[in-house]
């Protein structure tokens, strides 16, 4: 007979009042974004013009460890927050394992993925602001629909960029973001200069979120009262998201156990983050008892920055409008093939990210598109959730790390289940009929970006 399912969630007044800066801990701090045209650090005032002042200013602030989150922020956040912190009882009888495997649920949100945790605060900064106008990119949809719903709460317009094969592959998605009242174009488009500039050279080209942000980055600069927002990448999107973190901290410690892993799936690193951050500061401060925790990223082996990806300066975008960020990369101009998978399929890693792979404080892997999927349907016909198709990588490292144990062996793996997938399920219609195939990148594909990245 199953065991009972065990759900932990916060009381109201344990949400968190502050977000986590692990920049503040880090030993090594990050390198500098730089100015490319000068090649000097930027400076928080340098990024005004494109973000709000508040997330830029959070960007830099390599002091803080603590930053307060809002009262207006916090009062959304309890709309839907704390998220329940699960123990997975059906994926261990499944995997037939001694080991303890808890997810957090990031499911639960209004969007159905943890996007919302940090769309709400930039809204909300561009509102304080005077901001008319925010844009964004989007690849699968959770973020543009996230940052779509978030305009609508504070009366911001809103205009996505969607990587054009997602837009064609996921039109509820599109559909989601425009109920909300946000214009979406598929990217690459003719509607910016970046966008032309990629059709003339590649008339049927797909899309990357290198593209789309490109775009969206050009309306900002050009656009008067419009602000740029972001989903992942930047160091204040993986700030916000360090509520999932914090309150899983809480979470363990209802459950009486501390994760011996802690598993995410990575495009851009926010998710990662936030679910990684809280735990990792202990292990940066070697606290007795907390600092033996592997991170483990999982990201597609269709796009592999991590695992076969070269630390260097390179653009966050296709076109080059965006500082020089020093990050492990493929190549601002690489073109990820068209996995499902539409959240991961970005060339770069933050900068935070970054530093911590080279001091070793955390590990990646790649995943391969039909194993992540063969891991979704498991974990849905055992604890009855369908997974997005970016999180089943995680589910998936967590499975590969399973089978690692000695039989008896009692680890405890937290992993983040970033999102769900019923808005994916033509993606699972072609898994399950044997349609999908697994992509990889040869290594002549990778050096050729490689040798065009500007050191």
């Amino acid at each position: 007979m199953k065991e009972k399912t065990k759900r932990y969630f916060l009381p109201e007044n344990e949400i968190p009042h502050e977000w986590y800066n692990i920049q503040a801990d880090m030993t090594t701090k990050p390198m500098p974004m730089l100015n490319p045209q000068t090649r000097e650090p930027m400076k928080a005032e340098d990024l005004y013009p494109i973000f709000a002042m508040e997330c830029s200013d959070q960007e830099l602030n390599m002091t803080d460890t603590w930053i307060p989150i809002p009262d207006e922020v916090r009062e959304m956040y309890k709309y839907y927050r704390s998220t329940p912190l699960v123990r997975a009882y059906g994926l261990e009888k499944a995997l037939g394992t001694s080991a303890h495997i808890y997810f957090k649920n990031e499911s639960v949100s209004p969007m159905g993925s943890h996007k919302l945790n940090s769309a709400i605060p930039q809204a909300y900064y561009c509102k304080k602001e005077g901001v008319r106008n925010v844009t964004t990119e989007t690849g699968a949809g959770q973020w543009g629909a996230s940052l779509s719903y978030a305009a609508s709460l504070f009366g911001l317009e809103a205009a996505v960029y969607q990587v054009k094969v997602s837009y064609e592959q996921k039109p509820y998605r599109r559909s989601i973001m425009q109920t909300y009242g946000a214009q979406v174009t598929p990217s690459p488009s003719m509607s910016t200069r970046a966008g032309k500039d990629i059709l003339t050279v590649n008339p049927n080209c797909q899309g990357s979120l290198g593209t789309a942000i490109s775009e969206a980055v050009e309306l900002a600069r050009t656009t008067p009262g419009c602000k740029y927002t972001l989903g992942s990448v930047m160091s204040h999107v993986t700030l916000h998201q360090t509520v999932i973190g914090l309150e899983a901290e809480k979470q363990m410690e209802m459950a009486g156990e501390y994760p011996d892993m802690v598993i995410a799936c990575f495009g851009g690193g926010s998710n990662f983050g936030g679910i990684s951050f809280p735990f990792m500061r202990h292990k940066i401060k070697g606290i007795e008892g907390k600092s033996h925790t592997r991170f483990i990223a999982a990201e597609p082996a269709s796009c592999p920055k991590l695992t076969k990806g070269k630390f260097c300066y390179d653009f966050g975008d296709e076109a080059g409008y965006t500082p020089l960020l020093p990050m492990f990369s493929l190549g601002h101009n690489f073109q990820p093939a068209n996995i499902h998978a539409g959240g991961l399929r970005y060339h770069g890693a933050g900068v935070i990210v970054s530093q911590l792979l080279k001091d070793n404080l955390m590990e990646a892997v790649d995943i391969n598109q039909l194993e992540s999927f063969e891991a979704g349907c498991l974990f849905a016909r055992a604890e009855g959730i369908i997974p997005a198709p970016e999180s089943c990588h995680a589910i998936a490292a967590t499975i590969r790390e399973v089978k690692k144990l000695k039989p008896g062996e009692e680890k405890v793996i937290l992993f983040n289940l970033s999102g769900h997938g019923l808005v994916d399920m033509a993606s699972y219609d072609k898994y399950l009929s044997g349609d999908l195939i697994n992509y990889s990148v040869s290594e002549e594909e990778i050096n050729a970006n490689l040798t065009k990245l500007t050191d």
